[in-house]
C-alpha cells in the first residue's frame, strides 16, 4: 500500500486578530478569509512515499505505539491493534462504566504505562454516564490481555470530570517527569474554566495512580493549568518545554506554552487579547480554523493534526509567528505521531463530519523530509 506522494508545503507569516461570533462546535465552525499576507508564503513541493499501514477504521482518536505494534482507540469503546505485518485485530474494552459516544464524547486519549512491555498497563480518558444523565468522564488504568485480545479496567485513577456531548479535552500523555497528564475541556459551561475547584478546562497532572503530585500549583488540586476551552494537545521540546494545542470559539485556535498554575484565559480572553494575569498563545490562527488536536515533537519542531484544516501543521518555536502545512489532501487529521525519522497520522473522516473515502479512515506512514 505504498505510493509515491506529492506534498504541498506552504509558509505562512503571522496572524491578526479578527472579531467572530462564537459558535459551540469549534470542529464546525463555517470560517472565511485568511488572516495572513499571502505576499509572505512561501510554497513548495516535495516528493515523499505514503505507506497506508491501516484502513478501515471507524472514528479512531489517538496513536499509540510499543516496540511493534500499534494501539488505536475506537471511540465507541475498542482498541485497534495492528501488528508489524498491519494485520488489525478489533479488540473489546471491559469497563466498569459504559463508553458514551455522542458527537466528540467516547473513548478518547489512551497512553501506554513506561512499563507496558511487563505490566501490560495502559492509560485511558472516557465519556460515560455520570449523575443524572449528564455525560462525564474518567481516566482508567487498563490491563491487556493478549491472549484474549481484550483490555480490562483494574483502577480507577480520576473520575467526575464534567463532561459533554462535545468539549470533553481527551488528550493524555506522560511527560518528561514521569507524570500522567489530562486535558479537559469546558463541558459547554464556559465559566468552568476560569474555577479553580472545577476539574473542566484544565491541564490535569497526576501520579500514575491518581495521586496528586506534591509540586502540582494548588494545594490538594490535580489542575496545572486552567482557563482552557477544549485542549486536545500535549508535547514537550527536548529542554522540557510544555506545548498544547487547543480549539477557540469561532477561529482563534491557538498553540500554548503550558506552565504550572498559570490561566491561559477563557472565556475572558482569547487570540491576542491581553489581561492582567492571563496568557496568550504563542501563535493562533487569527479568523482561520485549524481544529487542532494530536501533536508531537521532532527536534523541537511542533506537528499539530488539524481537523477543520484538513492537515498536519508544522510549528517552529523560535520563529513563532510562522507555520508549515506539511501534509494535507487527507481530510480530517486526528493524530500525528513522530518515532526516529517516521511520521504517523491518522485521518478522522467517520466522526460524522468529514466526507469519508471508501477505504477511511487510515493510519498513514511518512519518512520526514
Amino acid at each position: 500500500m505504498s505510493q509515491l506522494k506529492k506534498i504541498m508545503m506552504t509558509l505562512g507569516g503571522s496572524f491578526l486578530l479578527v472579531a467572530c461570533n462564537t459558535v459551540d462546535d469549534e470542529e464546525m465552525t463555517d470560517i472565511t478569509g485568511d488572516a495572513s499576507d499571502d505576499n509572505d508564503r512561501t510554497e513548495s513541493v516535495v516528493e515523499v512515499e505514503e505507506t497506508v499501514m491501516a484502513e478501515n477504521l471507524q472514528s479512531p482518536w489517538t496513536i499509540v505505539k510499543d516496540e511493534s505494534r500499534f494501539f488505536i482507540p475506537k471511540r465507541e469503546g475498542t482498541i485497534y491493534r495492528i501488528d508489524e505485518n498491519e494485520e488489525i485485530t478489533e479488540e473489546t474494552v471491559q469497563l466498569n462504566e459504559e463508553v458514551i459516544q455522542e458527537a466528540e464524547s467516547g473513548l478518547l486519549g489512551m497512553v501506554l504505562d513506561p512499563d507496558f512491555t511487563s505490566n501490560g498497563y495502559a492509560y485511558a480518558y472516557h465519556s460515560y454516564e455520570g449523575a443524572g444523565t449528564a455525560i462525564e468522564n474518567r481516566i482508567v488504568r487498563l490491563e491487556w490481555n493478549e491472549a484474549e485480545d481484550e483490555w480490562t479496567e483494574n483502577a480507577v485513577l480520576l473520575d467526575g470530570i464534567p463532561g459533554a456531548p462535545t468539549h470533553n479535552g481527551g488528550r493524555l500523555a506522560i511527560g518528561p517527569d514521569g507524570y500522567l497528564y489530562a486535558t479537559t475541556g469546558d463541558a459547554e459551561e464556559v465559566d468552568l474554566a476560569q474555577d479553580q475547584e472545577s476539574l473542566a478546562g484544565s491541564i490535569l497532572r497526576m501520579e500514575l495512580d491518581g495521586a496528586i503530585p506534591e509540586d502540582n500549583p494548588f494545594d490538594g488540586s490535580l489542575v496545572y493549568s486552567y482557563g482552557h476551552r477544549n485542549p486536545q494537545g500535549l508535547t514537550w521540546l527536548q529542554d522540557g518545554t510544555m506545548y498544547s494545542s487547543e480549539h477557540g470559539a469561532s477561529g482563534h485556535d491557538e498553540l500554548n506554552v503550558i506552565e504550572a498554575g498559570n490561566n491561559y484565559g477563557w472565556p475572558v480572553i482569547e487570540g491576542d487579547e491581553e489581561e492582567e494575569g492571563m496568557e496568550t498563545p504563542i501563535i493562533h490562527s487569527g479568523q482561520d480554523t485549524w481544529a487542532p488536536s494530536g501533536i508531537t515533537t521532532d527536534d523541537d519542531v511542533i506537528y499539530m493534526a488539524g481537523l477543520r484544516g484538513e492537515a498536519v501543521y508544522l510549528f517552529n518555536p523560535e520563529e513563532p509567528t510562522e507555520w508549515t502545512e506539511y501534509v494535507s489532501d487527507y481530510g480530517r487529521v486526528r493524530d500525528v505521531m513522530i518515532e526516529g525519522n517516521d511520521l504517523y497520522f491518522i485521518t478522522n473522516n467517520t466522526d460524522g463530519r468529514g466526507n469519508p473515502e471508501s477505504e477511511d479512515d487510515r493510519l498513514i506512514h511518512m519518512e520526514l523530509n
